[in-house]
């Protein structure tokens, strides 16, 4: 039994995906035996109590002063600490550039504690943004210096993550692990909630309904309101179901543009997972085109997956290379719309071609993906390098 140490961000019920990444993983670890006791900032809402997990929501801000609290409650806890860092840099305060964070992870490697290191966003690029964006981005290089100097191990979520960490590496032996992130939405049995939510939203006999899940960040939003107006025209039979926490903002924006088209774009709005579930489950073709390409860091992907669904989505610079060839979903360039309205306008008259799909979706997540095969890895140190 291995004693761990999640030191995340983001924990529920705070939102967002790394924070559902960390429940996933810590639930994970409980489930299969191990002790777990995460690290996070303080949020408002109903805490979610999972067997096996003690959370300790003291990290306030990540100011020195809420490091030296962790460090008095560490010191509490009996045994070796096994820490694992969720790392996005905007995730542990002072505007992404908390150098005194990295120090102190710095600081517990060397007085013992393993390290290691989960890579969802690994730094800021250079020349995508302003002057200060630079200098924020030279900044993390340096948070990434630090990090890499003390830890034991460096999973990262797509393998690029690993080639841009390895120069700060420094000449340093890191190993680098790639460890793709499940779905985080469990597949629940609908009992039938998830026909009847589909009986009930389509409005024609022959009627498909078309998915996208997301929390719709502008670029998302505006690739929806490009592509939408003319797949709902050049497919009549189609609807399309806005999945996820935002959908409202761009189903409102799509009304003045759709005209009498706009009643067949519905948005969920919040949801229980259970309730995105079911809404998953009623999609015949889930869109889920990304401007930096599919790849195994998108949990909107994985939870079309892990649903065996037939999905449209994108090839691009962070794309891995066996999606193209995978099979488990249909791809086309990223930022080309009209060959997405092409792939979404045939599937939608092929339902074979769609029934094959799922299939393909669904081996792939579980042979490949799910939480099981993370878990594994983790608690048995099998890497998959990069």
């Amino acid at each position: 039994m291995t004693a761990w140490h999640i030191v995340t961000g983001e924990y529920p019920p705070a939102h967002g995906g790394v924070s559902d990444y960390s429940l996933a993983v810590a639930s994970g670890l409980a489930a299969a035996g191990d002790t777990v006791d995460v690290w996070c900032p303080p949020a408002a809402g109903d805490r979610i109590d999972v067997p096996g997990v003690t959370v300790h929501a003291i990290a306030g801000v990540w100011n020195p002063s809420d490091l030296r609290r962790i460090d008095a409650a560490l010191k509490e806890t009996p045994g070796e600490k096994r820490l694992l860092v969720q790392w996005v840099p905007h995730a542990y305060g002072r505007r992404s550039l908390n150098v005194a964070f990295c120090r102190w992870i710095r600081r517990r490697a060397r007085a013992g504690d393993v390290v290691d290191l989960m890579v969802h966003e690994p730094c800021l690029a250079f020349r995508e943004g302003s002057l200060r964006q630079d200098a924020a981005a030279a900044v993390h290089r340096l948070m990434a210096v630090l990090l890499l100097s003390g830890v034991r191990r460096v999973w990262v979520a797509i393998p690029l993550w690993a080639d841009r960490l390895r120069p700060w590496a420094m000449g340093r032996n890191v190993r680098f692990c790639w460890l793709p992130v499940p779905s985080t939405i469990p597949v629940v049995a609908s009992n039938g909630a998830a026909a009847r939510f589909k009986a009930r939203v389509l409005n024609r006999p022959d009627g498909l309904l078309l998915g996208h899940f997301s929390t719709y960040p502008s670029a998302m939003r505006s690739d929806l309101r490009a592509l939408l107006p003319q797949l709902l025209a050049d497919v009549p039979e189609l609807q399309v179901q806005l999945i996820g926490r935002g959908g409202e903002q761009i189903a409102g924006e799509l009304r003045a543009v759709l005209g009498a088209d706009a009643s067949r774009v519905r948005a969920s709005g919040p949801l229980s997972t259970d309730e995105l579930s079911c809404h998953l489950q009623a999609c015949d073709l889930m869109l889920q085109p990304y401007q930096d390409g599919a790849s195994t860091r998108r949990t909107t992907l994985m939870a079309a997956l892990a649903h065996g669904l037939p999905v449209v989505t994108t090839i691009g610079r962070l794309s891995e290379p066996f999606w193209r060839n995978s099979g488990a979903v249909a791809a086309v360039p990223a930022g080309d719309f009209a060959a997405v309205r092409r792939m979404v306008s045939e599937l939608a008259r092929q339902p074979e071609r769609r029934r094959r799909l799922a299939l393909a979706a669904r081996e792939t997540y579980d042979t490949r993906f799910s939480l099981s095969h993370v878990i594994d890895a983790l608690r048995t140190d099998a890497c998959g390098g990069v």
